[in-house]
Order: structure tokens, then C-alpha cells, then sequence
């Protein structure tokens, strides 16, 4: 059970507490639940937050020692009248019962900040739940990020491949806002725009509220002009391609796109800039930002992009999905991807893991995942990210969800006081930390196979961004080079 939006600004900080209410005479054996109390407010993230953990490298690979962290909720709605047994039972069943027993008994799971012994107290409106887990991130490539430009007003980067914007799904310090605060002490950092998390170049922060207003404004006004630069499969053609076909959402969840008449309008130009025998290098300007415009609008005309670990897949049909061409339903599209990923090892490719998996139904693609809270403007690649809750991409209706969270669900509790973290533990190699097993941790008792440096590429990068105000580039990548070969 995880609070919407944990990766919020306020996270990790102590809530504020509110001037006690008098508490009125309970009834005989009616439980007290003490009133909501309010979050500090503010967007950044502490020097607490940054020292949760380290990072170590190895293989080509950023490496976050597992660490225990706080997930904190409020009872939902739906939960209300229900005892925590049920709601384990019903909603979060990637565990036995057995676990969540063994987890209320190592003191993991605390209501109103009281340790829960009894899983069949029934819960009440404002019931506080806090459940501290053992986090395990993703590698993301060891490429150090690259400060293109900096002032009193912005931070303009260029993002490597693999690494999310902020803090999502299961990526917290293996994300860009992470990695600045700690190694570049940059912080109190206002996300203007986002980038998929395979998605490489230029990336703007805003320093402080104003500018990051005074840039969402011409966001609305559609004043920027993004570039995009890609390597595609084929012969691109060589006059410019003009593709405005509708994009629908198949799933927020597994982060899947597909043409659909019944989709949002979009468009985006593409020119070819090289052909080298085998694939060809297209430039992209997208002219709305629409989720994974671009690769969408390349998979529909048959040149999709070189290593596209979505759209790129057996798993679309005999044509990987040219001309619309699918041949499955939604829900057999996403199983093929899923078996086709699983069968590679590289699940953590589309951002989820085997337990991600077994989540049931109702929280599928329902928006209870955790969410992103910087509102900030849709990407044409992003895959992700996503918005507060209760705030709307200005490119879409909907309010998306971000990707499963295994650790969001109470499926995860693994911590007592008495067992020590890697964190801790200063000086040890990844190998020595990862020898700290926290019994109750479903991926300590995993081996997962490292993805390659290679497979965390993929060849789509942001060339440009420019505004009424500026106008920022970064290299061409080596792979959109003339004479590249694979």
C-alpha cells in the first residue's frame, strides 16, 4: 500500500503535526484513528533522501545498493470497513498470506504508527499505514550525465539512455533528479519537460518556480520546437514524411501505444538524413507529444526504430505492426510482448518485474500505482513518467498511471530494526553488499541476469530543444553517425 504519489516532492519528509483535537469519549472497544495530518510543503528532496543509499559500478552498469525505505498511505476509499487480511487477500496477492503474517509479526507494517499484530483489525476512514520495504533498483548504464548548460534559471543536460527523469515505478536514485542532487549538488530541480527513459539528449530543468512557469507557458502556447534524431530499420524514404495518425494508450501499466482510429490526433514530420545499406538515420520534429508519438508513427510506416524493445518486437505480427497490422487483440498484443521480453530475461527493459506480473486485476492500469508529481509537459517518447494525480497531460484527456510498482503493495514488507542495510555499510563492493539478504525480501532470494550496456541504448535521442528564449543542442550521437556500422 503505497501513497499516491510517493515520489512526490514531500516524500520521506515528516508530516507536520497538526494541533491535537480533542478526543472524544470512545465507545467500549472502538478503535481510535487520529485525524489526517498535513505534508510539509515543498517539491524537493532532502540530504536524508539522497544518503537513503550508494551507488557502485560494475559491468558498465549504475548499480543502488538495496535499501529500506518508507512507503506511506492513507486508507483508501475502497478499504474502508475492510479488516488488512481481506485486502491482502483480494487486492495485493503476489505473497501468501503467510507473508504478510510474518510481516506484521517483524513489526513492518504499522497503523496510525502503531506496529499491526492482528491483520483482522477492519479498517477505518484516515487510517495511516506505513510499511517499510527493501528496495531494489534496476542498473541503469554507468554514462555519467553530461551539463550542457547552466545559470541562475535553468540546468539543461544530456540524459543518457536507461535513466528515468525522476523518481517512478521502480527507479528512485537511478534517475536523473537523483544523480544531480548527489553528484552534482543540484536540487529543489523543477522538471519542464520528460523524456522516455530510453530515451538519450537534451533534458531542461527549471531552477525555481517562476521560470518553471514562465517555460509551461510556452509549452501551452506551443511555442517550443523539440528535434529528434533516430536510426531506423530499412530504407527510409528520402522525401520528407508527414504521419498523423491517431495514437491510442494500450496500456499505462506495460507502457504499450498503438494507431488507432479511436486515438488522440498527432502528428510528426520525418526526414531521412542517411541510409547506410541497411538502416537509416531520420530526423524527427514532432508537432504534439503524445506518448511514444514517434516510435508509434515509425513502427505504422514500416521503419521502426533499429532496437525499439517495445515496438520493435515479434510479438506485433509477422509485420511488427506496419500499416496498423496487428492481428491480436490488446490483451494477446501485451502477453506476446511480456513472453517475448521474459523469454530474453529483459523484463526490466519495460520497467517490471516478474512480481509486477502477478498483481490482479483491479489494479491494472487503475492509476493506484505510484505517480509521479511534477506536472510537467508529455514527451512523444515518454514511456515512464507521468503527472500528479489529479493533474492532466495538457496533450491528453486522461490522467495516466505510471508503470507497475511492485512496492506499492504492502507485497514487499521487509524490515526490522535488527537487521542491518547495505547502505550502511561504507567501503563494500556490490558483490559484499549484495551478500546482506533480508529474509523476508522477495528479490533477495532472486538472481537476476544484468542487462548489457548495449541493451540499455536505444537509438532515439532528443537533438534540440528550443524556445522564444533558447535554444539548446546536444552531439550527435555516434550511432546516427554517416558511416556507423552495428
Amino acid at each position: 500500500m503505497a501513497e499516491p504519489g510517493p515520489e512526490s516532492g514531500a516524500l520521506g519528509e515528516e508530516e507536520a503535526a497538526a494541533p491535537a483535537p480533542k478526543k472524544r469519549r470512545l465507545a467500549a472497544g472502538e478503535r481510535y484513528v487520529p485525524p489526517p495530518r498535513k505534508l510539509k510543503a515543498g517539491v524537493s528532496f532532502s540530504a536524508e533522501h539522497f544518503a537513503e543509499t550508494s551507488y557502485y559500478f560494475e559491468g558498465g552498469l549504475r548499480k543502488v545498493r538495496p535499501y529500506y525505505y518508507d512507503f506511506r498511505t492513507y486508507c483508501k476509499g475502497r478499504w474502508v470497513g475492510r479488516s488488512l487480511l481481506h485486502v491482502f487477500s483480494t487486492e495485493f496477492r503476489a505473497q501468501p498470506l503467510a507473508f504478510y503474517r510474518a510481516a506484521a509479526r517483524a513489526g513492518r507494517l504499522r497503523l496510525n504508527e502503531e506496529p499491526v499484530r492482528d491483520l483482522d483489525v477492519v479498517l477505518k476512514n484516515n487510517d495511516f499505514l506505513r510499511n517499510t520495504v527493501h528496495r531494489h533498483e534496476p542498473p541503469v548504464t554507468a554514462q555519467p550525465i553530461q551539463i550542457l548548460a547552466e545559470d541562475d534559471e535553468v540546468v539543461v543536460v544530456d540524459k543518457p539512455s536507461s535513466l528515468p527523469v525522476h523518481p517512478c515505478g521502480r527507479f528512485r536514485h537511478n534517475t536523473v533528479i537523483f544523480i544531480l542532487g548527489k553528484e552534482h549538488n543540484l536540487k529543489e530541480l523543477h522538471t519542464i519537460h520528460r523524456l522516455d527513459r530510453m530515451t538519450s539528449g537534451v533534458l531542461m530543468f527549471a531552477k525555481t518556480v517562476e521560470v518553471s512557469k514562465r517555460i509551461d507557458e510556452q509549452v501551452r502556447e506551443r511555442q517550443l520546437e523539440k528535434e529528434y534524431v533516430c536510426r531506423v530499420v530499412g530504407e527510409f524514404p528520402e522525401h520528407e514524411v508527414v504521419c498523423e495518425e491517431p495514437i491510442l494508450v494500450v496500456s499505462y501499466k506495460v507502457g504499450v501505444c498503438r494507431v488507432d482510429p479511436k486515438g488522440k490526433p498527432c502528428k510528426t514530420i520525418f526526414q531521412r538524413l542517411s541510409y547506410n545499406g541497411k538502416t537509416s538515420v531520420v530526423k524527427c520534429l514532432p508537432r504534439t507529444g503524445r506518448t511514444h508519438q514517434i516510435r508509434v508513427h515509425l513502427q505504422y510506416l514500416g521503419h521502426p526504430i533499429v532496437n525499439d524493445p517495445i515496438y520493435n518486437m515479434e510479438a506485433w505480427g509477422p509485420e511488427k505492426g506496419k500499416g496498423g497490422k496487428i492481428g491480436k487483440t490488446d490483451e494477446e498484443l501485451l502477453k506476446a510482448l511480456v513472453e517475448e521480453h521474459r523469454s530474453k530475461q529483459s523484463l526490466d527493459v519495460l520497467g517490471i518485474s516478474e512480481e509486477d506480473l502477478n498483481t490482479n486485476a483491479e489494479n491494472q492500469d487503475s492509476g493506484n500505482s505510484s505517480e509521479c508529481t511534477e506536472s510537467v509537459q508529455a514527451d512523444p517518447t515518454n514511456e515512464n513518467s507521468c503527472p500528479a494525480e489529479g493533474t492532466k497531460d495538457p496533450e491528453r484527456n486522461e490522467t495516466p498511471a505510471c508503470t507497475l510498482d511492485p512496492d506499492t503493495n504492502l507485497e514487499t514488507l521487509e524490515k526490522t530494526t535488527e537487521l542491518g542495510s547495505c547502505e550502511n555499510k561504507t567501503g563494500q563492493t556490490g558483490e559484499n553488499c549484495s551478500e546482506e539478504k533480508d529474509p523476508l525480501c522477495v528479490e533477495c532470494k532472486i538472481s537476476r541476469r544484468d542487462p548489457s550496456p548495449k541493451e540499455l541504448v536505444m537509438y532515439l535521442h532528443a537533438l534540440r530543444y528550443k524556445g522564444a528564449e533558447f535554444d539548446y543542442c546536444s552531439k550527435m550521437p555516434e550511432w546516427a553517425m554517416e558511416d556507423w556500422e552495428e
